[in-house]
């Protein structure tokens, strides 16, 4: 094995030179010599997209920072997964794909210069564009064709506006990242794709609240995961459970399954820990314990619709800390971005099932202590033709703040569903639902059932 310094492939961490031929230089000299370290020290060495090979770790020590340059043609597309769907996408920045035994650590930074990114969004959205224009997004959209109609949960596949990833792992095995604080992720900040063996520990994300689709991290169709001691604050959802949209999620047909997630902290954010909404693959066997959710839109989040498919199995949460949430535990089986109403997936009538109706089963929560719920105490909804099925809510406490002017209607973002008026705990098409020894304070009525 070889261990290397970026600095003697010429680089400089001056904050100005482009680096991305001394680290492609570096890395390959790994690959070649049958892996190694490649340690960047201290310094801000700007760079393009990364690549890493098997038997391969990159090191960022303390006081060095890795910024990527927000230059869209740098990031050449690749083939990977992009909101659940298979298609080629912009380079991540940190790419390995098809690797073994591979790592990101340090506690230095990464740092993605999101800014630019977002507004690039933020204009095309302004715009009302509905079609590729630039360059890259015409590229992309023949690399792709059909995908612009492909589901999509509001991150701009109709542009083809594929915006990278901060850390993507794609088909790997046995792969770690730990220790390293990530910062102002273009999109999705680390994404984990068919991985197997993967640890994510001792790593801080922190993107601006308002900063879209900046989720923290995406476990997406990967297996023998364990997350742990994680502080993720992000301009979406914090660490999240997925396994593919639709019917390629169905084609695909890999689930996520074996989940640790462990004494966590998130704050800001649409939801702490977040199951979907792609989840046709399905999700099996997942534990998450000893968590906190500071801040965040919601704390358990479970989310997905007709036409995403999958099955949801053998979920538990306990023991969670849950502040100033606007519901500490929301399951929306009527989940709205990326769709509309005349879609027809928000009826209230029973559907026919078919192999795109997802279903949740075997939830079990308990030890959960909510405080300051704005929204409501909590938002349970299933489908009527597929209920859910075998839930538990145990030795809980949910106390609402009385005085927010936030709306029940915004304890999760659904369509279709009746207006409640008290931030009471709802609970719609679940059957038999088990609440033992939990409480409610604020609203008049505990629960209401419909």
């Amino acid at each position: 094995m070889t261990d290397i310094d970026i600095a003697s492939f010429g680089a400089l961490g001056d904050g100005r030179t482009d680096n991305s031929a001394a680290f492609a230089a570096a890395l390959n000299v790994l690959r070649e010599s049958g892996g190694g370290t490649l340690t960047v020290g201290q310094g801000i060495w700007q760079t393009g997209p990364i690549r890493l090979f098997s038997r391969t770790t990159l090191v960022v020590e303390e006081g060095a920072v890795i910024s990527f340059i927000p230059e869209v043609e740098r990031y050449t597309p690749v083939f990977t997964r992009w909101e659940g769907v298979e298609c080629y996408g912009m380079h991540p920045l940190i790419f390995a794909d098809g690797e073994h035994d591979v790592a990101v650590t340090g506690k230095g930074f990464l740092k993605g210069n999101g800014q630019a990114w977002w507004d690039m969004l933020r204009d095309k959205r302004r715009r009302s564009q509905v079609l590729p224009e630039t360059p890259m997004e015409i590229r992309l959209a023949s690399l792709n064709p059909g995908n612009a109609n492909q589901p999509s949960g509001g991150g701009g596949r109709n542009t083809q506006f594929l915006r990278p990833p901060m850390i993507q792992f794609y088909k790997c095995a046995d792969a770690r990242i730990e220790d390293i604080c990530v910062i102002d992720s273009p999109f999705w900040t680390l994404h984990p794709v068919f991985c197997d063996r993967l640890v994510i520990r001792n790593v801080t994300i922190s993107n601006p609240p308002d900063a879209p689709n900046t989720d923290g991290i995406d476990i997406d169709s990967c297996r023998d995961v364990l997350i742990e001691r994680c502080h993720v604050g992000v301009g979406d959802d914090g660490i999240v459970l997925k396994s593919g949209s639709g019917e390629d999620g169905i084609r695909v047909n890999v689930p996520t399954r074996n989940v640790i997630v462990r004494n966590c902290t998130v704050k800001d954010g649409h939801g702490g820990i977040v199951i979907g909404s792609e989840t046709a693959g399905g999700i099996f066997d997942v534990t998450v314990e000893d968590c906190v959710f500071a801040g965040t839109d919601r704390g358990i989040r479970i989310k997905t619709r007709r036409g995403r498919g999958g099955h949801i199995r053998n979920l538990s949460f306990r023991n969670l800390t849950m502040e100033n949430n606007l519901c500490p535990v929301a399951i929306n089986m009527f989940y709205r971005c990326g769709a509309k109403m005349s879609d027809g997936f928000f009826v209230q009538d029973p559907l026919q099932v078919g192999v795109t109706t997802p279903s949740i089963k075997n939830i079990a929560i308990s030890g959960v202590r909510a405080s300051g719920c704005r929204a409501s105490a909590g938002f349970i909804a299933g489908l009527p033709e597929a209920p859910i099925e075998n839930l538990s809510i145990r030795s809980c406490e949910f106390s609402t703040d009385e005085t927010s002017p936030a709306s029940p209607d915004e304890s999760d973002m659904f369509l279709g569903l009746p207006p409640v008026w008290g931030k009471s705990f709802r609970v719609l098409n679940v059957k038999e639902p088990e609440f033992s020894d939990v409480t409610v304070t604020g609203p008049r009525e505990a629960f209401i059932y419909g």
